[in-house]
């Protein structure tokens, strides 16, 4: 009892399923040790840890086996009130259980506890999905990475590694938690450096505001190694989102820089008017005018000669990103590509 009662603690172990393993293990090793096939209960003593052997024996008129029937005759004088088809316990609980006896139990009992140790380790990773943890790189094997979890191991696919990392052994890397399933081997965990809500979880734990619901992640869009945009909001006025969110020295936003190998993050602020929310969203570009139609949410943007090529961003991604952003499809223009959008009245925006 000492020993499941460390088992419980060391491991996380069910004492019930403990305590059922070794009573199967002992059924087990009774039938191994007298080469009985018949209905055999095992109980064990929750405070003594002793364990008593009981076969079933039916109470039938005449007996054609005797180690799983008795007589009616035999049984009334056990007990006047038996009848037939009932059901009788003979402790059976042998001194010794043999070497081969020993063997079995030994067998049963370790393949319960690493089964139940597997579950156990499911259990407790199954509810960390779509959590953030810290993992330590075991090994690198044919473009895979797998880290340490602390109990478990979990898997970076191809696809979930950053392009602009390299994984060396021991690095010590955040990583967001995608699925965690079943299998005869345990836990198969699979994890993510480019998920979006990477990002969203580490600010968690860079900004209290955001822990305690100050401030809100509205939306996160993401091209993981090279640039998120991010958009929050609070319903408190006299807290800066932007602010909070960036820290004092910048410093909040660094630690999230830092721990994605300096990727730009663009903090945005949220806006329920979309015109409002997709000229914040194309930071650092700044923007003239928007029209915005909501039946087919796409919008035009306007913006200075100047600073067309910022608004767009290189290879397109500036534009790409705030459309995943905003949920809009956006159509950039100059100021001179569009003389009349002015004259015609779009939504004009204040400096």
């Amino acid at each position: 009892m000492e020993a499941v009662k460390m088992l419980e603690k060391e491991k996380g172990l069910n004492p019930d399923m403990l305590i059922e393993s070794i009573e199967q293990a002992m059924i087990s090793a009774y039938k191994k040790a007298k080469g009985f096939d018949g209905e055999i209960i095992s109980r064990m003593d929750r405070e003594t840890g002793d364990v008593q052997i009981y076969i079933i024996r039916t109470v039938a008129e005449t007996t054609d086996n005797h180690s799983t029937q008795i007589s009616l005759e035999e049984a009334k004088k056990i007990d006047p009130r038996y009848e037939l088809g009932d059901r009788i316990e003979f402790n059976d609980t042998p001194k010794d259980f043999g070497r081969i006896g020993a063997q079995t139990a030994r067998q049963v009992i370790t393949q319960r506890l690493r089964e139940a140790e597997k579950g156990a380790i499911y259990t407790e990773y199954a509810d960390k999905q779509n959590e953030l943890l810290t993992a330590f790189v075991q090994r690198v094997d044919r473009d895979y990475v797998y880290v340490e979890l602390g109990k478990s191991e979990g898997v970076l696919p191809p696809k979930e590694q950053m392009p602009n990392e390299r994984y060396r052994v021991n690095d010590r890397i955040k990583v967001y938690v995608t699925d965690v399933k079943k299998t005869t081997k345990g836990a198969q965990i699979t994890v993510s450096r480019t998920h979006p809500q990477l990002i969203k979880r580490l600010f968690e734990l860079e900004v209290p505001e955001i822990q305690s619901g100050v401030v809100q992640i509205k939306a996160i869009a993401r091209e993981a190694g090279a640039r998120t945009k991010m958009a929050v909001y609070s319903e408190m006025e006299n807290v800066d989102p932007l602010g909070a969110c960036v820290g004092p020295k910048g410093n909040r936003v660094a630690q999230v820089v830092e721990e994605l190998h300096d990727e730009k993050i663009d903090i945005i602020k949220w806006s329920a008017d979309p015109v409002e929310f997709i000229a914040n969203a194309l930071n650092p570009a700044k923007v003239l005018l928007v029209r915005a139609d909501e039946d087919s949410k796409s919008a035009t943007v306007i913006v200075p000669d100047s600073q067309l090529s910022l608004a767009i961003g290189k290879e397109g991604q500036n534009a790409r990103l705030t459309a995943r952003l905003t949920g809009w499809k956006i159509d950039i223009k100059s100021q001179s590509q569009m003389p009349d959008l002015f004259a015609d009245g779009g939504d004009e925006l204040e400096d």
